[in-house]
């Protein structure tokens, strides 16, 4: 376990450094395709690959440290790292850090957050801490604006080692940023979303971020449809009457 968190630590340090000294982008980093709840091993064995998967993250986290790779760190207050559950079967990306997360150093927890937790606690029957919510980038762009492209570049490759050390079941994009950066420039949030989509072979689920809910309350149900989608996607039970 320790030679694998080094492994990635040594991985990440060589493949920027590499990159920077030739003046190129890093090149994507491959997501771990998903392999579903249902591995061989029983309950110790995933809590042993939990405690593994909490530990990568951590070092993870350490590698990033007081990051300022980007100029998003000049007005930041805190790095948003992310948080949940190291083997979530479900995994929330949004687009970044609105100025509540900033202070306090967590995703999703202004109004929007509280709207997708209630998603997730009354909609879904799940806690917020078995499912991992994180975003594009780790620092708030000033004045909520949209991440730039060269901080997305910069960032990208993090949410990258995340979502591979991770190996979810399914990924929900929240909003049109997030959706953009991991299926394309292409796509368009009002015509795609609740349509199945992969990144890196695992499935993924656009749909719109709750700030957009907060201003457009008739769209909750198109959301809701799209949950239940997930919800049927991870064998759960989805409750028609929610």
């Amino acid at each position: 376990m320790e030679n694998e968190i080094r492994a990635i630590i040594s991985h990440m340090k060589e493949w920027v450094k590499v990159y920077q000294d030739m003046g190129f982008d890093p090149p994507p980093v491959q997501a771990r395709k998903a392999t579903g709840r249902k591995e061989a091993g029983g309950i110790g064995s995933r809590q042993k690959r939990g405690a593994r998967g909490a530990e990568m993250l951590e070092a993870l986290q350490e590698f990033i440290g007081d990051c300022k790779r980007c100029k998003l760190h000049l007005g930041r207050k805190n790095l948003v790292f992310g948080e949940g559950n190291p083997r979530a079967g479900l995994v929330f990306v949004g687009e970044g850090p609105g100025r509540d997360e900033d202070i306090v150093g967590k995703p999703f927890v202004g109004e929007a957050g509280k709207l997708l937790t209630r998603i997730i606690v009354n909609g879904m029957g799940m806690q917020r801490e078995n499912v991992y919510i994180c975003n594009i980038v780790k620092c708030r762009p000033p004045r909520n604006r949209d991440p730039e492209k060269d901080e997305v570049e910069t960032c990208l490759p993090f949410l990258e080692q995340q979502i591979r050390i991770i190996g979810p079941e399914v990924i929900c994009t929240l909003g049109r940023v997030a959706a953009q950066t991991l299926l394309g420039d292409d796509f368009r949030i009002t015509r795609g979303r609740g349509t199945w989509r992969s990144y890196n072979g695992i499935p993924l689920m656009p749909t719109f971020h709750p700030a957009y809910l907060l201003r457009n309350p008739a769209a909750k149900r198109a959301v809701w449809e799209d949950v239940q989608e997930i919800m049927r996607r991870l064998g759960m039970e989805v409750k028609t009457n929610a």
